[in-house]
């Protein structure tokens, strides 16, 4: 505790030089601590897990219910749960929920190269169970919500599209995650509020997957593969792209980059 001036009372240290009691555990505090890596590779599944319910699951729906989910509405509400997900658990794990996020991430220094095929394989069966109910219960309707080109586009063309997408939703997360960070208000807002606008215009050309994940699941699960590498190959480019980006304008990885990538309050 630290002296208070004469005729004041002091105050408990807890409310100026330490985090508010209660809003943190150790572990969360700690990324190093590997003994509860189990959880954040629970909310890497659980959290791709909503978002491709979501994602994939408007298609699946509308379908179900004869065009009652218009576009509009299917590309709002990955956006609206990605944002859902970073306030809810994005200081357990970082809520990546997306492969072309955590590459990005450990190539810009911000996460480590041994914990990313854990994280990556967590969203893949994320992706995996989420298509898997929607076949359960819906059927194998509606492609599953697999992504796939849009009328007239070729793999290239849909490929170029996922590139220039993920470019941008990278930045958006690189750039909260070195500002206000990938854990607040601000980067739930930008990170969510991007990929809705992105679904607005590029849904009919490519489907704005701009996640592997999210694509292959469905994929996986409904047998639909139509040029599937594109929606690999595209973000994994999009987001290297990004990170390149990153450090022209703000320079080398900083503390708060790996935070966010961390999951650390």
């Amino acid at each position: 505790m630290q002296p208070s001036p004469a005729g004041r009372k002091p105050e408990p240290e807890s409310l100026h030089t330490r985090e508010p009691i209660g809003l943190q555990t150790p572990w969360t505090r700690d990324f190093h601590d590997m003994a509860y890596e189990w959880r954040r590779l629970f909310s890497e599944v659980f959290g791709t897990f909503l978002l491709v319910l979501v994602a994939a699951g408007g298609a699946v729906a509308d379908a179900h219910s004869h065009g009652q989910v218009p576009l509009d509405a299917q590309v709002v509400a990955p956006g609206l749960m990605v944002m859902a997900i970073i306030y809810f658990m994005g200081t357990i794990g970082g809520a990546h929920l997306n492969p072309a996020v955590t590459i990005s991430f450990v190539v810009r220094g911000d996460f480590p190269w041994k914990r990313a095929p854990g994280y990556i394989a967590a969203q893949l069966v994320g992706s995996v169970l989420a298509a898997a109910f929607l076949r359960a219960v819906l059927g194998n309707i509606g492609h599953l919500g697999a992504s796939e080109p849009g009328a007239g586009m070729s793999a290239g063309a849909t490929m170029l599209i996922e590139v220039v997408l993920t470019t941008g939703l990278v930045s958006v997360i690189l750039g909260t995650a070195s500002g206000a960070r990938n854990v607040g208000a601000n980067a739930a807002l930008a990170v969510g509020g991007y990929i809705i606008l992105a679904g607005l215009w590029a849904a009919p050309l490519s489907g704005a997957s701009m996640n592997p994940a999210r694509s292959l699941g469905p994929a996986l699960i409904g047998g639909h593969w139509t040029d599937a590498w594109a929606y690999v190959v595209g973000p994994i480019a999009g987001g290297l792209i990004a990170v390149g980006l990153a450090w022209i304008l703000r320079g080398p990885h900083s503390k708060a980059g790996s935070l966010a990538a961390q999951g650390s309050p």
